[in-house]
């Protein structure tokens, strides 16, 4: 799909890859619905882009759920029909399944899958009324293979991979183009802000983070993927990129080198 003059929904858009992907959509042309949870940051990404003034922020918290959807409602009432969504906000989480507390299991399943539902849902009406919409979900390698340290994180993530599946085999027939992208390690600071075993933040960069891919490279494959109508895409470099592919070629060996080491 070719994203000029597309109006596109970018949830997580204050920092890291969603920032990226603002810059690089209105690079091309498109006209932005920014949203995260920061207010002021957002305004600030807004007035860094190409032909600022058409873009739009509306805050939002996935966590809010039923915000969420009331936010989304109102802003297709007042503006109209938005053509591409893209599902980039989420929340990561480290820490031993043994040790996790089920309250933080619970905040990264809210934020990344039902928060994530939710806007989708709320858009549906509007991207469907097209005939020819667009859902893109920022999920993670993690989604498609677990490993140690991420019991939740990569929960969250298989679980929003299944929705997408369904919801593509469900509306292809009425024009619904659903794009599923799977990073490997991006370097953000998604281990900063990532929850530890008591909720607590991990306040760091991990180094496998450290040694990513960058944000503009991640943002651009992303931008390639939808103009190609990609239906699921891989990104990274190493093991966080062939994970999938070791996995399902040998299992055995990889199941091996995740219980060996801890890789994030």
């Amino acid at each position: 799909m070719n994203i000029k003059n597309k109006k596109i929904w970018i949830t997580g858009a204050s920092s890291g890859i969603g920032e990226a992907l603002a810059i690089e959509c209105a690079k091309q042309g498109a006209i932005l619905i920014l949203s995260a949870r920061n207010e002021e940051k957002l305004n600030l990404v807004k007035s860094q882009l190409i032909n600022s003034d058409i873009h739009i922020v509306v805050p939002l918290d996935l966590a809010e759920s039923e915000q969420v959807t009331e936010i989304v409602q109102s802003y297709v009432k007042k503006h109209g029909d938005v053509d591409i969504l893209i599902n980039n906000g989420g929340l990561s989480q480290r820490g031993t399944a043994r040790s996790t507390e089920l309250s933080v299991q619970r905040k990264v399943m809210e934020v990344n899958y039902f928060g994530t539902v939710a806007i989708t849902q709320a858009l549906l009406p509007s991207l469907l009324a097209q005939g020819k919409g667009m859902v893109v979900t920022v999920s993670s390698v993690a989604g498609k293979v677990g490993g140690q340290s991420m019991s939740g994180y990569s929960a969250s993530k298989h679980a929003i991979i299944g929705y997408m599946d369904c919801l593509r085999a469900e509306e292809t027939q009425n024009g619904l183009q659903v794009l599923t992208i799977c990073p490997g390690f991006v370097q953000t600071n998604i281990s900063v802000n990532a929850l530890v075993e008591n909720g607590a933040a991990f306040g760091k960069v991990a180094s496998s983070i450290k040694n990513g891919i960058t944000v503009d490279d991640c943002a651009s494959q992303i931008v390639q993927a939808i103009e190609k109508d990609k239906a699921e895409v891989i990104i990274g470099k190493g093991l966080s990129y062939w994970a999938p592919t070791i996995s399902r070629l040998l299992p055995d060996t990889f199941r091996k080198i995740v219980a060996s080491k801890n890789v994030r």
